[in-house]
């Protein structure tokens, strides 16, 4: 099936940037409407008003009234402090025992594998009720610094290479020369 057949529909939003901003800001301060900024923009009008919501501000007067007026600065802000919110948070507060288990197995004498500590808790009945993380997580709180442990105290890791530095193999056998060796003639 070619591409333009295709039936699923791509996203095609993106986030504003702060030049955006900026001439939100500028369009707004001249009085134009949010269809408007919008259009020339090329966003969405409910964009261009949850924008202006988001960055306006309550500010004072030299004569202590208040007014409110759109900063795109403040919209930025605010833009950035909820980004900070998003995406899953980490369970290392609700599974302590099982991280402390996991550093005392992983730091004796005789290692065990992030991946053989899960599959124990899993099948053990002690860790049936008491909350663990997978095998996945595990390794990203070691690569993050988050445990005791680092990835030279592991047992295979640091032995392993990444994929992309590995060579291209040859192949074992040649069955003889290649057809591009072969005389004009033939």
């Amino acid at each position: 099936m070619a591409q333009h057949n295709c039936i699923m529909k791509h996203r095609s939003f993106k986030h504003l940037s702060v030049y955006e901003r900026g001439q939100i800001a500028a369009l707004h301060k001249e009085g134009k409407s949010i269809r408007y900024i919008a259009k020339q923009l090329g966003r969405a009008p409910s964009t261009i008003s949850r924008e202006i919501k988001r960055g306006t501000v309550t500010q004072l007067k030299s004569d202590l009234s208040t007014y409110e007026a759109y900063f795109p600065e403040a919209g930025q802000a605010v833009y950035e402090k909820r980004r900070k919110n998003c995406g899953a948070k980490l369970k290392l507060p609700l599974v302590k025992d099982f991280i402390k288990f996991a550093e005392e197995k992983m730091l004796e004498k005789e290692p065990w594998s992030p991946d053989s500590i899960v599959g124990y808790c899993k099948r053990d009945p002690n860790w049936k009720d008491k909350p663990i993380v997978c095998t996945k997580t595990l390794y990203n709180y070691i690569d993050r610094g988050l445990l005791k442990v680092r990835n030279i105290d592991l047992l295979l890791k640091p032995r392993l290479k990444p994929r992309d530095k590995m060579k291209k193999r040859e192949p074992k056998r040649i069955m003889g020369k290649s057809i591009d060796l072969r005389p004009k003639e033939v």
